[in-house]
């Protein structure tokens, strides 16, 4: 039987664990550190740090993990899958260098011109007069995007001018050479795509799926890590998601190889259909959260072995359902994103199936972090789906905050 490395801890390696134990060639998964609502059965946690990449590589030669998958960037960008490698371990997910497509917009912005690949205009700045200059020249609405990681909460979207100049200003007191990408603000409807990369160029692709960035109902407030999300998004066609991959992904893909950098891991696509054709929001290296907790609950094959094939550059044919659509909610604590209050009781959820339930930001029973947990059900079709979910969470005895409209989208689409 074979042992799995999961490397974060949150609802997304949760969900990931879940879904290797499904695997029969799986019989234990390792998730480091983990939190304190693993639980499952043939799950194990431990408490080393994501960044503590030595310890993470001991871990692995200790336990003889047959594979390791990084959920979480940061490492992903530190250089793990490098260290491992070099090590002679397994392990699913981008170089360091190849990593840049998350960890520095200025670096996917430049490809992305580079190869004539759609997205956004913008302009990479690092002082206050050149940002307040591109700032006049785009007008708004405006993007700002922080060139690192930022864990989903990097991207500022204003609509008014003072806000816009007050951003920049406070930023640059903070550090007068901050570098800032700026972007046009597009205006469509906004998907993701999950492919997963393979040795030599071998891809498979997930369902659709449709995070809900902003904290409150109506799109309104901070954007956060994902309050929510909902897949497939069957009522894009067949033809758009096919186009999106043909004209951004698998370009982008055949970029970072031209450029002496291939890619293989998780490729997130965040992307945007405008008026003129889908365009590229942004790249993440690893699955989305919360939109792992939708997407993987759907592949019926065996997730092991999809992976390892992957790696060893073979192509498969994997299958996902295409009967139910799968709705999550995330409960978060009170004052997330901003200031995230810690102690909350976590409710006990006894009556699971058919609903998926994925942990986060828990210790010792209560909230010790922002997202909390995601509650996910599935139905035949997003109305079901949504009415399941939220009369679960109503039922629940907690001071936990969430939405109350994830997957509006879809639902309405259904019943136009």
């Amino acid at each position: 039987m074979k042992k799995v490395l999961v490397i974060g801890s949150g609802a997304r390696e949760h969900t990931l664990a879940q879904t290797f134990l499904r695997s029969e060639a799986v019989d234990t998964v390792i998730v480091a550190p983990g939190n304190d609502g693993m639980t499952d059965p043939g799950l194990r946690r431990e408490s080393i740090a994501v960044t503590d990449l030595i310890g993470l590589r001991d871990l692995a030669l200790l336990e003889a993990v047959d594979l390791t998958f990084v959920g979480n960037e940061e490492p992903l960008t530190l250089g793990i899958v490098d260290l491992f490698q070099s090590s002679g371990i397994s392990i699913f997910g981008p170089s360091k260098v190849a990593a840049q497509l998350e960890g520095s917009k200025s670096f996917t912005k430049n490809l992305l011109q580079k190869y004539a690949i759609p997205t956004a205009q913008s302009v990479t700045v690092n002082s206050l007069d050149t940002a307040m200059a591109v700032l006049q020249k785009f007008g708004l609405p405006i993007v700002f995007k922080l060139d690192g990681l930022a864990l989903g909460k990097g991207v500022t979207i204003l609509t008014n001018e003072l806000e816009a100049k007050n951003y920049l200003n406070d930023l640059y007191v903070q550090d007068a050479n901050a570098t800032l990408v700026i972007e046009e603000y597009l205006d469509g409807v906004e998907f993701s795509i999950f492919s997963l990369v393979g040795k030599n160029g071998v891809v498979t692709h997930a369902p659709l799926a449709q995070d809900h960035k902003r904290r409150y109902d109506e799109d309104k407030g901070p954007n956060t890590g994902g309050m929510g999300a909902y897949s497939p998004v069957n009522w894009l066609s067949e033809e758009i998601k096919a186009r999106a991959i043909s004209e951004l992904v698998l370009p982008t893909i055949d970029a970072m190889a031209q450029e002496g950098t291939p890619f293989t891991g998780v490729l997130y696509t965040g992307v945007m259909l405008t008026k003129e054709g889908p365009k590229v929001i942004e790249f993440n290296v690893r699955f989305g959260d919360p939109e792992a907790q939708v997407v993987l609950p759907q592949y019926t094959g065996d997730f092991y072995e999809l992976v390892t094939q992957l790696l060893a550059g073979n192509q498969i044919h994997p299958s996902w359902q295409k009967k139910y659509v799968y709705v999550g909610v995330v409960l978060a604590a009170a004052g997330y994103p901003g200031n995230p209050k810690k102690g909350a009781i976590v409710p006990t959820i006894t009556d699971v199936s058919p609903l998926t339930i994925n942990y986060a930001g828990v210790k010792s029973g209560k909230a010790n972090g922002g997202r909390v947990v995601t509650i996910v059900a599935h139905d035949v079709n997003a109305t079901l789906a949504q009415k399941r979910v939220y009369r679960t969470i109503e039922n629940l005895d907690t001071a936990l905050q969430y939405r109350h409209d994830i997957a509006y989208q879809a639902v309405q689409h259904e019943n136009s």
